[in-house]
């Protein structure tokens, strides 16, 4: 098996592309990713010599470099890693404050990045296509109870989650239209190592071991639903080899939790008081809660999430305590300004 893995340098992507090579040694992968702020080769430095694998630097919205990866091109990969599969597109704009900020990137990379893999897809007749979404596409749940199915009506409320939403009904126009074998995965959040420290986690974990005030936007009564990103790995997995063409598959842990009752959890983890709290406005058009119905996942693949939230939330709060150089560099732009040199590009950073 041969795989064409999109955003392979990111958290859940460098997390799924060791899982592959832990569990089936003998397929071979290639990562396409960008090395925007949040991508990060460190990720993947174990495997870096790996026979099975192969980094190219590139964006997904590239036309040429797209084709050039599922044509096989000497030039940019050896020929026992072509020709490609399967495409699993994890590549992503994936922050709502920022795509508040900006969200012409977002159109650019979850939108317009996204056709180009169909497309590319569709020309050079991979065999399954995996879209790597999300459960901001349904908006927020009205209720205290109930939770998303994949028959809930699509209702995103900020441009991060219009840009993937967009995308999902792409990829299904592409499996209606041309009869290209795709899925859909929609999780809730994820967390674990390797996460970049923006998002609420990582960002609690980090602040609290510096002293710095942790934010909470609100009331901190927004609710959302976790998932440790192995658990997602595995997911994908069973996707990828007993997905049904066309279906979309919601992918969660029954995990839910306030934002405050979560943070002060964090808190007592890594030994640090409430003091640190600070209340901030809320965030524009922020969702009030999340909830994945996971069941069809269950009944249909086999799924069955492994952490539980105790132990994967320890775990990931040692994980951020052994290792603080890397998100020390990760915080004050360290990566960006390697893979500049590097590349002779400047990359976006805009962490806060």
């Amino acid at each position: 098996m041969k795989i064409l893995v999109t955003g392979g340098a990111g958290f859940i992507g460098s997390n799924f592309v060791h899982y592959l090579l832990r569990t089936y040694p003998h397929y071979k992968i290639v990562n396409l990713d960008y090395l925007t702020y949040a991508g990060n080769l460190e990720n993947l430095q174990d495997i870096e010599e790996h026979p099975h694998y192969r980094f190219v630097r590139g964006s997904i919205y590239d036309k040429k470099t797209v084709d050039a990866l599922l044509s096989g091109e000497k030039e940019l990969f050896h020929t026992d890693l072509a020709p490609i599969d399967i495409i699993i597109n994890f590549a992503a704009e994936s922050h709502v404050d920022r795509s508040i900020a900006d969200p012409e990137r977002f159109i650019k990379t979850n939108i317009t990045g996204t056709q180009v893999l169909l497309e590319g897809a569709r020309k050079h007749q991979i065999k399954q296509f995996i879209q790597v979404s999300s459960d901001v596409v349904y908006g927020s749940l009205k209720t205290a109870e109930g939770a998303f199915t994949e028959e809930t009506p699509l209702d995103p409320n900020s441009p991060y989650s219009a840009s993937k939403a967009a995308a999902d009904m792409l990829v299904r126009a592409y499996h209606q239209t041309y009869g290209l074998h795709t899925n859909i995965t929609r999780c809730s959040n994820n967390y674990g190592p390797y996460q970049f420290p923006e998002k609420l986690i990582p960002l609690v974990i980090t602040n609290a071991l510096s002293y710095l005030p942790v934010l909470i936007y609100g009331d901190g009564f927004h609710v959302r639903d976790w998932l440790h990103v192995e658990d997602h790995c595995l997911a994908i997995d069973l996707v990828m080899h007993k997905g049904v063409p066309g279906e979309i598959y919601n992918i969660g842990a029954n995990n839910e939790w306030t934002n405050i009752e979560l943070v002060k959890t964090l808190l007592q983890l890594v030994d640090r008081d409430e003091s640190l709290l600070e209340y901030v406005k809320d965030r524009l058009k922020h969702d009030r809660r999340y909830a994945i119905d996971s069941s069809k996942i269950q009944k249909e693949l086999g799924f069955i999430p492994v952490h539980s939230f105790e132990k994967g939330i320890s775990n990931t709060v040692s994980w951020y305590r052994s290792n603080e150089e890397w998100w020390q560099r990760a915080k004050s732009g360290e990566f960006r300004n390697y893979y500049q040199r590097q590349y002779g590009q400047i990359l976006p950073n805009q962490f806060h």
